[in-house]
């Protein structure tokens, strides 16, 4: 069953959101708007270097529920560049956190993990019992690992201390507001970039990296904004929980699909000698069903327009 907010709950609880004018962190920050909560700080790397404890420390006093949803990301050419750093700011921006919030006092704390976590082979649907099977993929795997040892201290923590810290695993995200950059978007807004790119310049072809065979499951950003909100105010078990849309499709046809609603009409070519990244991404997210009554709600088809169309108002 699809279950809602209680407003009276979140009139309660003082929240703080990291990453609050980041892509997620954005959209949770307008539901809680919405919701209304006792008190909100918006967290964001201008203000804080989550990076130190201090910082940590500042951000979070007095809060009840804090989401943690700061991070390092990118796709694939920014993980293949940058992987210490990616490896180095996550771990301790989640590490730090933990610290702080306990140290805090704060009645909840939510970690948003990602897929990248999850063995290269892993069986398709991805199950949470699953996670610990094997090692990541190799182009993200720093950025992985990372995300998936704050798991592991979360753990810890409701061991020793008895704090509430709840892992959250959602697949690749899409939509508005997202980062458009030319090398270290990830997969959609990149092609949508490039196929708006290439038909500005009345380009005949466009060269995409790998095969275009991998799969990919999308989820709308809002939508994930909804499962961490509902999970936050329903959830509380140390077991991670895959968040999905529970459909996927290869990268050929998305590209297809993106080339058609920018009007792009050239040629698509995909150049194997560049990575595909993990072969295939599908979230077994019945757990997220029956925890905290989540189901996606956007379509792919849907979702894809609102974000094409934000695209080219936005960036004509």
């Amino acid at each position: 069953m699809r279950r809602t907010f209680s407003p009276a709950f979140w009139r309660k609880q003082r929240v703080v959101v990291t990453g609050a004018t980041g892509f997620l962190g954005s959209h949770i920050v307008s539901l809680l708007t919405e919701l209304r909560p006792r008190a909100l700080r918006r967290v964001t790397h201008d203000e804080y270097d989550l990076r130190t404890l201090s910082a940590c420390k500042k951000a979070v006093v007095g809060a009840d529920i804090v989401i943690h949803a700061a991070g390092e990301v990118g796709g694939i050419g920014r993980n293949e560049k940058f992987p210490a750093t990616l490896f180095d700011d996550n771990l301790l921006m989640g590490m730090y956190i933990t610290q702080a919030a306990y140290r805090a006092g704060v009645r909840k704390l939510v970690h948003i993990g990602t897929v990248c976590s999850y063995p290269k082979y892993t069986p398709v649907p991805f199950s949470e019992r699953n996670f610990w099977d094997g090692y990541p993929e190799e182009t993200n795997a720093a950025y992985g690992v990372a995300k998936k040892s704050l798991l592991v201290q979360a753990h810890a923590y409701r061991q020793q201390y008895g704090f509430p810290i709840i892992y959250l695993i959602p697949v690749n995200l899409y939509g508005p507001g997202d980062s458009y950059h030319p090398q270290y978007a990830h997969v959609i807004p990149s092609l949508i970039r490039k196929m708006r790119d290439a038909k500005k310049r009345r380009a005949k072809t466009v060269v995409l990296w790998g095969t275009g065979l991998a799969t990919r499951e999308f989820l709308y950003v809002g939508d994930a904004a909804r499962a961490i909100m509902l999970a936050a105010q329903q959830y509380d078990r140390p077991d991670p929980v895959n968040i999905g849309s529970g459909s996927e499709l290869s990268i050929r046809m998305l590209a297809s699909e993106i080339a058609r609603l920018v009007g792009f009409v050239g040629d698509i070519r995909f150049d194997g000698r560049h990575p595909d990244g993990q072969p295939k991404r599908l979230l077994d997210s019945s757990l997220a069903s029956t925890a905290f009554g989540f189901r996606a709600g956007t379509k792919f088809r849907t979702g894809l327009n609102r974000t094409v169309s934000w695209y080219l108002s936005t960036y004509p």
